[in-house]
């Protein structure tokens, strides 16, 4: 009986490693801004950990990085390939998930998993269409196969029960529409040529900044942009550091050290005002989204080939094209063979 107790107190080794899995997941999920030694590292663990525990503590595990805001790709990719009860919530949720990952997962599962991220938010055109092509494959003809249709039927034989199931069918079928009309009406050429900015301009930008190396600080802006340095040069002129706070936010500048930045620029945003500092209420003022279109228009403006410069011509030069908001008081003084005396005003 002694013996029995003691086998009772010793850990079960799923057990063990469902507790291990969780922590990993909760010292992951405190990290604010992961490093990318991190990111390896938690996908290094992850995988062994989450293989070897219980559906549940899978469940518990994917939705809780559901709520982090950076998820490894591999880490992202296991999951959503798990069976839909465990994969449900991430793939709804997430929004660490890139559009590779989902594009891989319904073009590799099944209908389940297209249907969890076609309810996702603000899916991107190529995820629409990898969904719209997915249902195309699983339905050529756009309709149910035949035994499909014999089983819809048959449900609409089943008491009043059995209603859920052609309530879901009805929903499904709904969502696909809806899928369809996203990909006839969303434009294809709206690609955005901002990329995020990357760990190496971050380092430079905030170094250059305290160091006050405005000219460096230029170049490296403009190098992030994939601009000139004149378009760097005329954002870091607006002394009140709008334009700067917009660019930020369309490279997705990680907002804890933007306000620092901004602060170092331009010193008088540190000022006091209300709870924080200039700079946190003019970072509170940008919209992400209107900020990449103001950037986005600000390079279009900026591309070379965008607009031919305007040609100067001198006033009174010989070629120069008629105005047709003058009227031409005299003709054109023609010049003759014979010099005529110059008759003047007053006694000689």
């Amino acid at each position: 009986m002694t013996n029995r107790f003691r086998e009772l107190e010793r850990p079960q080794t799923g057990r063990l490693k469902d507790v291990v899995l969780m922590a990993t997941v909760t010292g992951f999920e405190s990290l604010r801004i992961p490093r990318k030694s991190d990111m390896k590292q938690f996908a290094e663990l992850f995988e062994p950990l989450f293989l070897g525990s219980s559906d549940e503590a899978r469940r518990q595990a994917a939705a809780a990085l559901s709520r982090c805001a950076h998820v490894p790709e591999p880490v992202a990719l296991l999951i959503g390939s798990m069976p839909i009860s465990i994969a449900a919530t991430f793939l709804t949720r997430s929004k660490a998930v890139s559009d590779r990952v989902l594009i891989s997962i319904i073009r590799r599962q099944g209908r389940s998993h297209a249907t969890a991220i076609a309810h996702r938010e603000n899916l991107s055109p190529s995820v629409v269409d990898a969904l719209v092509e997915h249902h195309q494959a699983v339905y050529p003809s756009g309709q149910p196969d035949t035994n499909q249709a014999k089983a819809n039927a048959v449900s609409s034989w089943q008491p009043a029960g059995d209603s859920a199931s052609s309530d879901r069918i009805a929903r499904e079928d709904k969502l696909r529409e809806e899928i369809k009309a996203l990909v006839r009406a969303e434009p294809r050429d709206r690609a955005s040529r901002i990329r995020p900015i990357d760990e190496l301009h971050q380092a430079l930008l905030m170094r250059f900044a305290r160091s006050g190396e405005a000219v460096l600080f230029a170049t490296a802006l403009a190098d992030a942009l994939q601009s000139s340095r004149a378009l760097a040069e005329r954002i870091l002129l607006d002394i009140s550091g709008q334009q700067l706070a917009v660019t930020l936010s369309a490279l997705e500048f990680p907002a804890s050290e933007m306000n620092s930045l901004l602060e170092a620029l331009y010193p008088h945003l540190s000022e006091r005002l209300g709870g924080g500092t200039r700079a946190t209420a003019l970072i509170d003022t940008v919209a992400r989204k209107v900020s990449i279109e103001r950037v986005e228009a600000w390079l279009r403006a900026d591309d070379p080939g965008a607009a031919e410069p305007a040609r100067y011509e001198a006033h009174l030069a010989d070629n120069r094209a008629s105005d047709p908001r003058q009227q031409e008081g005299r003709p054109a003084v023609t010049h003759r063979g014979t010099a005529e005396p110059v008759r003047g005003f007053g006694r000689r």
